[in-house]
């Protein structure tokens, strides 16, 4: 009998631990709800009472005209909830939030990603949350679903020059950090030779305790395989600016 009792204690406790983890990680205060009414681009549509949300956390993949039918074969017509940390408009007056469909568990964003058909942008608080986005996207990587098909998604940081054209897109980029430097308040990450015609990721000194905290201090990145995320800018070369922890991912470590 207590064999039993003890089995079935443990029974209860994994089912605790499966609604404590994995998709329910990115789980927040509920910022209202709706009916999608259209969809405007890959990552913002608006609801029937005109208010417009853009899903938080990721960033449309290349090829935006195939993400943009995805979401709304996914969303129109359909009611939705809205979470979040903050639901505060940004410039545009679209309201950020993590969108759940109907009854389920996780949000819209992880779908999108498990399948391919986004970007996992980095910019997500909450760590739990963040490593879930962060693993759904890694699996379609890994299979070569959505726009990791054609293997060109994933940018080589020893080809600056297949960056350079993108300038203002947002990009993932993967490569060996050769050089560490810093010039006043900023951090310069090189991954080329050339630092002025290089591919390099730029941090600002107000980053550093969070990213020696979270094990990525800027000099530690030095002869490290490295995955960085962001919006590419032209100052010399090609750029990216690091201002949240989740846009830098060592590679082939745990």
């Amino acid at each position: 009998m207590g064999h039993r009792k003890s089995r079935l204690l443990l029974a209860a406790w994994l089912v605790v631990v499966a609604t404590t983890t994995g998709e329910a990680a990115c789980s927040f205060e509920p910022q209202g709800e709706g009916r999608v009414g259209a969809v405007i681009d890959a990552r913002t549509f608006r609801l029937t009472d005109g208010r417009e949300i853009r899903l938080a956390a990721i960033e449309p993949a290349p090829g935006q005209a195939k993400s943009t039918a995805q979401l709304a074969a996914l969303l129109e017509s359909r009611d939705i909830r809205l979470q979040g940390a903050d639901d505060t408009p940004d410039r545009y007056g679209r309201q950020p939030a993590l969108v759940f469909l109907d009854n389920a568990d996780s949000p819209v964003q992880l779908d999108l990603l498990k399948q391919g058909y986004a970007l996992f942008s980095g910019v997500m608080a909450d760590r739990a949350c963040a490593a879930d986005l962060m693993q759904a996207e890694a699996g379609a990587r890994k299979s070569r679903l959505g726009v990791w098909a054609a293997g060109t998604a994933l940018k080589n940081a020893e080809r600056p020059g297949d960056i350079l054209p993108l300038v203002g897109q947002f990009v993932v980029v993967e490569g060996k950090v050769l050089s560490v430097r810093q010039a006043g308040a900023t951090f310069y990450v090189n991954f080329g030779r050339r630092w002025t015609e290089g591919f390099a990721a730029t941090i600002s000194r107000r980053m550093i305790t969070a990213l020696e905290t979270a094990g990525l201090a800027p000099k530690s990145l030095e002869n490290r395989q490295v995955r960085v995320r962001g919006w590419v800018e032209l100052r010399g070369g090609p750029r990216i600016d690091i201002f949240q922890v989740g846009q830098i991912e060592l590679v082939g470590e745990k």
